[in-house]
């Protein structure tokens, strides 16, 4: 039955007769096996006839599912992405659910489980930025999906508030910000908007015939973030393996091996804080390539980190 299952879910349908061959049993024994995953809340339609044969398809509740140590593997690092993400009322449900998911993985498993798990930093920095409520995200996902247009309370990085009714096209992440990509029917043109930023966001039920962006969202808001904010190209040779700087900063970074020992990493950032932070928190020696005001930053600090360390009664 589990291996019934294993594959109904990898793939979308399957002939009765290719099943039996596949599983080594009669055609009598699959039917039987498909009525007992029915019994277990799995619901498994069948295409009666001589081309006959079953598919997976969506329930009412989420039964449960098989894996293999790829998968598995995949969804624990999500899971503990998603607990310290810049999703709000997550983290609780991500860590039962990675509980759950750990709790009957096999020992082999486990261990390369436990290995990322250990080797991997949190940073305060991320969790500390403006998370978005769930809740906002599924119904904007939904509103771009269904072409229905949003409503909602908007407060611009200057601090002005605005109602604003939008015809919502993508949702992108940007690092650990989200952002809206929309029509805006009042001003008439494409905007961008923080989602953290929305308030009283409500789906109006008027469906809208799609726009054309003329890009990717993605690029869209890329532009858009340039254009409004300062951004700097940070880059610096580390002296360490690229796994290594990865495993630690590779989120929010470019890594390229030069060779075993040393990377090239490259960051793109709004504040010069943040890479001095990440940068330092290798624990390996790195050098400079740009911008030259990076190398500047650095000297303040080291100047105010030796102030500090100078001051200690010694």
């Amino acid at each position: 039955m589990l291996r019934l299952l294993s594959l109904l879910q990898h793939r979308p349908y399957w002939s009765g007769s290719e099943l039996a061959v596949r599983l080594e049993v009669s055609p009598r024994t699959v039917r039987r096996d498909v009525d007992r995953l029915r019994d277990l809340g799995y619901p498994v339609n069948a295409r009666p006839g001589v081309d006959g044969g079953y598919e997976l398809a969506p329930g009412a509740a989420l039964p449960p599912l098989v894996l293999d140590d790829d998968e598995a593997l995949a969804l624990v690092i999500g899971l503990h992405a998603t607990i310290n993400g810049a999703v709000a009322g997550v983290a609780e449900a991500s860590l039962a659910a990675l509980t759950k998911v750990v709790a009957v993985m096999p020992p082999r498993l486990r261990q390369r489980v436990d290995a990322v798990r250990a080797m991997t930093v949190p940073s305060e920095l991320a969790a500390s930025r403006a998370s978005v409520a769930l809740d906002t995200l599924a119904t904007l996902a939904v509103a771009c999906r269904n072409n229905e247009r949003v409503a909602f309370a908007y407060v611009d990085r200057e601090g002005v508030a605005s109602d604003r009714e939008v015809e919502p096209h993508r949702i992108v992440l940007v690092g650990d910000r989200w952002y809206l990509v929309a029509f805006d029917t009042t001003r008439r043109d494409w905007r961008t908007f923080r989602v953290d930023r929305l308030r009283d966001l409500e789906a109006l039920g008027s469906r809208f015939h799609p726009r054309d962006l003329g890009v990717d969202a993605a690029t869209f808001v890329e532009r858009g973030l340039t254009q409004v904010t300062a951004l700097h190209t940070v880059e610096a040779i580390v002296e360490a393996p690229a796994a290594d700087v990865a495993a630690r900063i590779g989120q929010w970074v470019t890594v390229e091996p030069l060779d075993s020992g040393r990377c090239h990493v490259t960051m793109i950032t709004e504040s010069l804080d943040w890479p001095a932070f990440a940068f330092g928190a290798l624990g390996a020696e790195f050098t400079v390539v740009s911008p030259p005001e990076f190398a500047e930053h650095l000297d303040d600090w080291s100047k105010r980190f030796a102030a500090a360390a100078a001051s200690l009664d010694r």
